[in-house]
């Protein structure tokens, strides 16, 4: 089960801020093949370079993050941008003004789209367009206990009710959207989110167009 409140919108930055000079993390849900973790790091904090053999999905939420290796390369990614690590060479992060990501980690046996490579900096809504009276699907990242997909929706389009086979996370990239859940209307703005639970009935509503993230975990 996702660490996360259910049924109503939320933001990952507003909750989870930074403690002054300190770096924390949360789990949200611990899977074999992609935990899912929130990082706060405050004003001139950072994390010291690791190296791992899983690649991992960065989203800032809030503020700057730059991502660095041990042989000096470095970018930076801004709210609402994003960016995959290398596998193999050591990696570090830190932040000058505070920085809230969320953090999924691609382990082996993933599936990863091409439009994902590693030390690139991306904004995830630029990833698909919108097209006028059609929704828009791209798979980023799936295994058998993940998957994380963008949809787009053209105005006037939408998802009828239905049940999903596990808990959902969603991340609201662009425009505003209407999420119904369990018999209630929730209407969620860019960078806002949203957790519905296994089972749980629900619909999406786009009046104009919208650009969101699915996380969909399967155990």
């Amino acid at each position: 089960m996702l660490n996360e409140r259910t049924g109503e919108v939320f933001s990952i930055a507003r909750d989870n801020r930074p403690v002054p000079g300190c770096t924390t993390s949360k789990v949200v849900r611990q899977l074999d093949q992609s935990s899912i973790l929130y990082f706060s790091l405050a004003a001139r904090t950072d994390i010291s370079p690791e190296t791992f053999r899983y690649h991992k999905l960065l989203h800032v939420e809030e503020g700057e993050l730059v991502v660095f290796t041990a042989t000096g390369e470095q970018w930076r990614v801004g709210a609402g941008e994003s960016t995959l690590t290398p596998v193999g060479v050591p990696v570090g992060m830190r932040t000058d003004r505070g920085c809230i990501y969320t953090e999924i980690e691609v382990k082996e046996g993933s599936t990863m789209n091409e439009a994902l490579k590693a030390g690139e900096v991306f904004a995830l809504a630029d990833l698909l367009p919108t097209q006028d009276g059609k929704i828009v699907n791209m798979d980023l990242v799936h295994n058998d206990t993940m998957k994380f997909v963008l949809m787009s929706f053209g105005a006037g389009t939408g998802l009828s009710e239905h049940a999903a086979p596990g808990d959902a996370i969603i991340f609201a990239l662009a425009g505003e959207g209407v999420i119904g859940y369990e018999g209630t209307e929730h209407v969620i703005k860019a960078g806002e989110n949203f957790r519905f639970a296994k089972n749980g009935r629900h619909y999406v509503r786009a009046d104009t167009p919208f650009k969101m993230a699915l996380l969909l975990t399967l155990s």
